[in-house]
């Protein structure tokens, strides 16, 4: 049994560790507010905005953008979105294992995959695969518009170029405090939004846009892919608060249960150093005797 004063060090120090734990969850959810406030506030524009492509490229002539040529698969660029900091639980990892996945399966299929990693935990463990193209880190802390940017015109480049056919975006989506999940979704070439709306509600006729639908989707089209990388972001940083927040205070917790079970044992061996005295002293007077 451990002695007395080693029982009482480590409930010391995890009591620290809770409270550090606490602080740290309180900090998240702080953050949390914050964040989901940005990320709600640009729902509704990223919804307007597949709108407006989808009336737009419904019926374009698609062979007069070059983002959305459609050429045999060989190649496949995987932008993987993920957090600059851990201690969110298993929020990075899920997203590392589907990106993983997603690499055997294109690899079975005989095509070629190279990787954009935006944050350091997708780049730390994807870097070991050696298909990284570029990556940007240390932006996810505050991130604006110029680094969806950014990325997106890289990503795009590299699309113009040839040196990728298809181009896909993992990152975390945010469904609520509990829940974040990995999603994959199709990034080039720009597809026509396709609308799930009922026939029987459609309006029938068409749009009349002045200038030109070509000329507004020549400028839309690189907004669009702006808008799609900036959402995944804003996604990914709302989960990651919010899976920080939730294992933060699983870890407050676990730490309250380990220090029950630490006091058990320390008021054990508080017992059986004053049975030992006792029995010392029984001992010692039955000898005078």
């Amino acid at each position: 049994m451990p002695s007395l004063k080693e029982v009482h060090t480590k409930i010391q120090g995890v009591k620290k560790t809770a409270q550090i734990t606490k602080a740290m969850n309180m900090v998240a959810s702080a953050k949390l507010r914050g964040a989901q406030e940005k990320m709600e506030a640009f729902r509704p524009y990223t919804a307007k905005f597949n709108e407006a492509m989808s009336n737009l490229s419904g019926g374009a002539n698609t062979t007069n953008f070059p983002l959305m040529e459609v050429r045999e698969i060989h190649t496949v660029e995987l932008v993987v979105v993920t957090s600059d900091r851990g201690l969110c639980g298993s929020f990075n990892s899920n997203i590392v294992r589907m990106v993983e996945k997603k690499i055997a399966a294109y690899e079975a299929e005989g095509k070629t995959v190279s990787l954009v990693c935006v944050g350091k935990k997708g780049f730390q463990p994807l870097r070991k695969t050696g298909k990284v193209r570029k990556q940007f880190l240390d932006i996810m802390g505050s991130f604006q518009m110029f680094n969806a940017r950014e990325i997106a015109t890289d990503v795009a480049n590299n699309f113009l170029a040839g040196n990728a056919d298809k181009v896909e975006i993992v990152y975390g989506e945010f469904k609520s405090v509990a829940i974040q999940q990995p999603v994959l979704k199709h990034f080039l070439p720009v597809q026509p939004v396709v609308e799930e709306e009922a026939p029987e509600k459609k309006i029938s006729g068409e749009y009349i846009y002045e200038p030109s639908t070509e000329e507004i989707m020549d400028v839309l089209q690189p907004l669009y892919l702006n808008v799609m990388v900036y959402a995944a972001m804003l996604e990914v940083g709302a989960s990651e608060h919010a899976a920080r927040m939730t294992a933060m205070d699983n870890a407050t917790n676990a730490c309250k249960e380990i220090v029950d079970n630490l006091t058990i044992v320390y008021n054990k061996a508080r017992q059986a150093a004053i049975t030992a005295e006792l029995m010392d002293i029984v001992g010692g007077a039955e000898a005078l005797k």
